[in-house]
């Protein structure tokens, strides 16, 4: 038997003190309305190896004061705010990979277990600076120090209130951030979840991080947990120190905390005004030269540390981040496992696909092959363009919208460069589309009497591809300018006036001149003109007229293709243009989801 200890020491595990001072805050509260001012000027020092609470009534300013010191929000703010290591001051973007921000909901992959969460987590954060062994090592230890070993086979959107909170936390810790931010990270736990939340963050605290989140109003035995207090009410500083030092404080100003009453309790309802207008003078108490925080030794920071029984060496890493690069695959690989395990978006499509294509082989049967049946066959194609249009736009316009948290938190957290995120779930969705396209077409080409011309079929099938690409693109957009409800109205309006450009509603040898003009910025027209092009187009012969019909007006695809207007159409030209619409609506869906990211 003998015993190995890896050790990891990571350049950014130092201690952080964070000091700021008159900081205030102002929003917009409607149009051409005066600003109102959430922070007025609050000044205080955060230090490592402390657990610090901010407290305050709803409104108070709390999560506003959080958002600002982490950089979550900073458009509106004055004052200074320093991150300081020792006697040295840091920048923001050096701290800003030295932290991380634990919001109140609990964004979570819930199709993965947290054991493949913690592994997809630890190759984004560590990258190949550790083997596979000690990230399993170093994994295991964080569970066990969050009591989630027994989670480990649990899927994300199983775990209770208290455990998502706990796993939350335990992501984050993989790289061994020295400032954590969590905003109310006991909201929805019942009493023991709350207790076990709150004694695991003043172990992690006493590591030699710094801590700080907000509570709305703790039990005693919460309150006493924590090792700073600042309590804020109207967008001011009333008190900050030791909750030990809460009542004397308060009876300074003459405000005697009743016995066996919760000083939590008291101070809420004191800052409140339930027994007078206090307000100036617990200002000035609270930032006058008296010090109410209790002697507080700091503790030397223990790095990240881990052992195992059976190793006997001892083993230094330096971790340094892994490149975009090496994120790309993780991201990939991780967009792939969503696809695949989310039966809603590639299943239940897929089967969805295939006996929709049935059901269009049936409806169309023979229109392809049956030179009475020419205007049918155009209809056919029509509806191919439309079906295939709102099967892909709608689900992605309501797609990012839902995991527009997760990536937000994600890559504030340093997990990712959005770009890399971005290509990832693009590459690894495109396939998936191309499937859908490929189970509609065989299905309801086939059916329907198309020609029996491979290349025709390939032809055919590109042009359903791109049809498919592009609206899932343009949904991206919309779903990322606005609301899930205005995109999917937006989505549908957008795609009805579109459709109306195509060339079958309305010939375009029929339409006025100027709406005939406006159809160049439909997609949708070059969608419609490719599938015709590659039925009818290039020298097709004449189709069959039935004996019981006397006369086939369209039979000639030259009668067809001259009275839609497409008889000079290049097939490769709208295939070319449909490719630029959809290389630009994803540059424009990029930019549209970094601007949704940074406003949100």
């Amino acid at each position: 038997m003998y015993q190995r200890t890896v050790q990891i020491n990571l350049p950014k595990a130092q201690t952080i003190d964070i000091e700021f001072k008159d900081v205030t805050w102002e929003v917009q509260t409607g149009f051409r309305k005066p600003k109102k001012q959430v922070l007025r000027g609050v000044s205080g020092c955060f230090k490592s190896g402390e657990l610090t609470a901010i407290m305050g009534p709803s409104g108070a300013g709390k999560s506003s004061l959080l958002n600002l010191l982490t950089g979550f929000q900073d458009a509106g703010s004055t004052g200074t705010i320093d991150y300081i290591i020792g006697t040295s001051k840091q920048n923001y973007k050096a701290y800003k990979k030295a932290s991380c921000y634990i919001q109140q909901d609990d964004q979570l992959h819930g199709l993965f277990t947290t054991l493949e969460a913690m592994k997809m987590a630890a190759d984004l954060k560590l990258g190949t600076s550790l083997s596979q062994e000690s990230k399993n090592f170093l994994i295991d230890d964080i569970l066990e120090t969050l009591d989630l070993t027994k989670t480990k086979e649990t899927r994300c959107d199983r775990l209770s209130g208290g455990q998502k909170k706990r796993f939350s936390i335990a992501l984050e810790l993989l790289d061994n951030p020295p400032v954590m931010f969590l905003d109310e990270p006991t909201t929805g736990l019942d009493s023991s979840s709350t207790l076990q939340c709150i004694a695991m963050l003043q172990h992690l605290a006493k590591g030699g991080r710094t801590i700080v989140c907000t509570i709305h109003q703790p039990s005693a035995g919460i309150y006493e947990m924590f090792d700073h207090i600042y309590l804020i009410a109207s967008g001011l500083c009333m008190f900050q120190g030791s909750p030990a030092n809460t009542v004397p404080f308060f009876s300074s100003l003459g405000l005697q905390c009743p016995r066996y009453h919760n000083p939590a309790d008291y101070m809420i309802e004191v800052v409140s005004k339930e027994y007078g207008d206090f307000s100036d003078q617990l200002t000035a108490a609270a930032s006058g030269p008296k010090s109410w925080r209790s002697g507080f030794i700091r503790k030397a920071f223990l790095v990240t540390s881990f052992s195992r029984k059976n190793i006997e060496q001892k083993a230094t890493v330096i971790v340094t981040p892994p490149t975009e690069f090496l994120r790309f695959f993780v991201l990939f690989r991780r967009c792939v496992i969503q696809l695949y395990r989310d039966w809603t978006v590639t299943h239940l499509k897929l089967i969805l696909h295939f006996l929709v294509g049935i059901l269009l082989g049936l409806f169309y049967a023979d229109a392809g092959a049956n030179g009475s049946k020419t205007i049918n066959n155009c209809g056919f194609l029509l509806v191919t363009v439309i079906y295939l249009c709102y099967t892909s736009m709608m689900p992605a316009v309501l797609r990012f919208p839902s995991e527009l948290p997760i990536i937000k938190k994600e890559k504030f957290n340093n997990w990712y460069q959005l770009r890399t995120y971005y290509v990832a779930h693009l590459i690894a969705n495109l396939p998936v589309q191309m499937l859908f396209a490929v189970v509609y077409s065989s299905v309801s080409y086939f059916m329907s009497s198309q020609p029996h011309d491979w290349s025709r079929f390939s032809m055919f099938l590109m042009g359903a591809t791109l049809t498919t690409t592009i609206s899932e693109s343009f949904g991206l957009v919309l779903g990322t300018t606005v609301n899930p409800i205005n995109g999917t109205f937006l989505g549908a309006i957008a795609s009805c006036m579109m459709l109306l450009f195509a060339g079958f509603f309305v010939f375009f040898r029929h339409m006025p001149l100027f709406m005939y003009y406006v159809s160049y910025l439909s997609y949708l027209r070059y969608a419609m003109e490719a599938l015709v092009q590659a039925i009818y187009g290039y020298d097709r012969e004449k189709l069959p007229c039935p004996e019981d019909e006397l006369y086939c007006h369209y039979r000639a695809p030259k009668t067809i293709l001259e009275e839609l207007g497409m008889k000079d159409v290049n097939f490769w030209m709208n295939i070319g243009i449909l490719m630029v619409n959809f290389v630009v609506l994803r540059m424009v869906g990029y930019f549209t989801l970094r601007r949704k990211i940074s406003a949100s």
